[in-house]
């Protein structure tokens, strides 16, 4: 246990915000598979899953989201894979899910707690969970070695509109694949800036 707890120490010590990806390089599919089955762990409250996980490699169809990407065209289109992370938007069929698959403890708490609010603020709960898989995902690829963007700067309805989504709203894509050689953004070459842990760390 020791050992695995120092290899994940280390995975976020040398993991980063990847800004420049090798095209040339792909990303294992068992390893694909591995974080496709690491979404569908992740935990979110109530066990409700109010979420999708869409993995687009199709050079075409990343070249139409690439064009609805803001800053982060390049990103799109020379990385591996882009996963674009998307959230529940009909909230009948997602009551339907909740009704029907979940323990009768859960659909209380949610007819108790969460449906009496409004339907924004129903959304944003249910932003909150997937948020909670960006962490675990993100998490995945840094302890498997594969680099990371995640980026909330897209169109959220242009993307919609290209993977045809019905009932699902994207919040976010995360690119993937392998850093390009000269990336600055690397800490070999941009080295980590974060607050010391006694500032943001509390123990009583």
């Amino acid at each position: 246990m020791k050992n695995s707890k120092s290899t994940f120490l280390k995975s976020m010590r040398t993991r980063y915000t990847t800004k420049k990806y090798d095209a040339s390089k792909k990303i294992e599919s068992s390893k694909i598979q591995e974080l496709k089955e690491i979404l569908r762990l992740s935990p979110s409250s109530i066990n409700s899953q109010p979420w999708k996980f869409t993995f687009v490699s199709d050079p075409e169809i990343k070249e139409q989201l690439s064009k609805h990407s803001w800053h982060n065209t390049n990103k799109v289109l020379d990385c591996d894979t882009v996963v674009v992370f998307s959230r529940i938007n009909n909230l009948e069929v997602f009551e339907q899910h909740v009704s029907e698959n979940l323990p009768q403890s859960s659909v209380n708490y949610y007819n108790d707690y969460i449906k009496p609010q409004t339907e924004d603020q129903i959304k944003t709960w249910c932003d909150k969970q997937v948020y909670l898989a960006l962490g675990v995902f993100l998490s995945a690829c840094a302890a498997m070695d594969i680099d990371a963007t995640p980026m909330e700067g897209v169109e959220p309805e242009k993307y919609d509109e290209i993977l045809k989504q019905i009932d699902h709203a994207t919040l976010m894509a995360v690119a993937i694949g392998y850093r390009d050689p000269d990336d600055a953004n690397q800490p070999s070459q941009k080295p980590k800036s974060r607050k010391d842990v006694i500032k943001v760390v509390d123990a009583i």
